[in-house]
C-alpha cells in the first residue's frame, strides 16, 4: 500500500469488481456505487473515480488510460530535467561580461563548402565536429 493511498490494491479492484458484476442489480450506477462504497467504509466519490478510471482503462470510457497517464508523467519529468540541464548549459556558455561565446572551432576535410541560410554563415559540407 502507497503512503499516500488509504485502500489496498485489493480493495479497490474488489470494490471495482462489484460495481460492474451487480450494478444491473440497482437503478443507476451510483446506487451502486453508494451502497458498494457503505459496505468497503469508504466515500461514494472515492470509488466512483475508480471506477471512471477502470472503465477509461477498458476502454468503455473516453480518456487517458492509467499506462498512458505514467507515460506522460515520465515524458513530462524528462522534459523538466532537459530544460533545467539546457539552461545550466546556457549559462555555463555566458561569459564573465554576460555574453555569449560565439567562437566556433571546425575541423572539416574537403573542399566543399555550404552556406546555412538562417545564420549567414558558410560551412565545409563534410563538417565532422563542431564545438560551441
Amino acid at each position: 500500500m502507497d503512503k499516500r493511498t488509504r485502500y489496498p490494491v485489493e480493495v479497490r479492484e474488489r470494490a471495482v469488481r462489484m460495481v460492474f458484476e451487480h450494478g444491473p442489480e440497482y437503478d443507476s450506477q451510483y446506487a451502486a456505487i453508494r451502497s458498494i462504497a457503505d459496505k468497503f467504509g469508504m466515500s461514494p466519490e472515492t470509488l466512483r473515480l475508480w471506477v471512471r478510471r477502470a472503465e477509461t482503462d477498458e476502454g468503455l470510457r473516453p480518456g487517458l488510460t492509467t499506462d498512458e497517464r505514467a507515460h506522460m508523467k515520465e515524458l513530462e519529468r524528462e522534459n523538466r530535467e532537459l530544460r533545467r540541464a539546457n539552461e545550466i548549459l546556457k549559462s555555463a556558455a555566458v561569459s564573465s561580461t554576460g555574453q555569449r561565446n560565439n567562437i566556433l572551432k571546425l575541423r572539416c576535410r574537403g573542399p566543399k563548402v555550404q552556406r546555412l541560410s538562417w545564420t549567414g554563415v558558410e560551412l565545409p559540407s563534410d563538417l565532422v565536429e563542431l564545438f560551441l
